[in-house]
């Protein structure tokens, strides 16, 4: 009786060891092996939202298959003609941007037209840092970004591949 325990312990025990080395192991991508590509996006005619949002896809990496969570392996993005873009409805009277000197009573309010005329390329900043993450590796992430008003950027050296929006998740 013991005898018969005792070789069903070896047999599950063997069991175990052949699925230890047949299972796959999760690759998690590094600094050393991820791969990371500059990417031109033209931001003419494109809806505020709908392009931060795809901006956002694209700097955290979660179109590639070896995404990682925990780390930055998404790509350098080179966004072009910032004043191009559009809002939809009332969004360029209505929508306001909120910051506070820090002093007290030093709330500041900005509306979209307003920051606009300031510079077109923090309308899309900000909205694009509002959809990365809010620690170290959103702040690490928001630095591979780049907006510029025009079609001249300062990246031509890098050669970044230019990509359609509609063709990203």
């Amino acid at each position: 009786m013991q005898t018969l325990f005792l070789e069903r312990i070896y047999i599950i025990k063997k069991i175990v060891s052949i699925v230890d080395t047949l299972s796959y192991k999760t690759i998690s991508v590094n600094k050393a092996t991820r791969n990371k590509t500059w990417v031109l996006v033209d931001a003419e005619n494109q809806t505020l939202g709908r392009l931060a949002s795809k901006v956002a896809i694209l700097l955290r990496g979660k179109h590639k298959p070896n995404f990682t969570p925990h780390v930055d392996c998404g790509d350098n993005v080179v966004v072009i003609n910032a004043e191009k873009i559009q809002l939809s409805g009332k969004k360029w009277t209505d929508k306001t941007y909120l910051r506070h000197t820090g002093y007290p009573g030093g709330q500041r309010s900005l509306t979209a037209t307003e920051l606009f005329a300031k510079d077109p390329a923090r309308l899309v900043e900000k909205s694009v840092k509002g959809m990365l993450p809010k620690n170290k590796l959103g702040a690490e992430l928001f630095r591979n970004l780049s907006v510029v008003v025009g079609s001249d950027h300062p990246h031509q050296a890098q050669q970044p591949k230019v990509i359609n929006l509609n063709d990203v998740n």
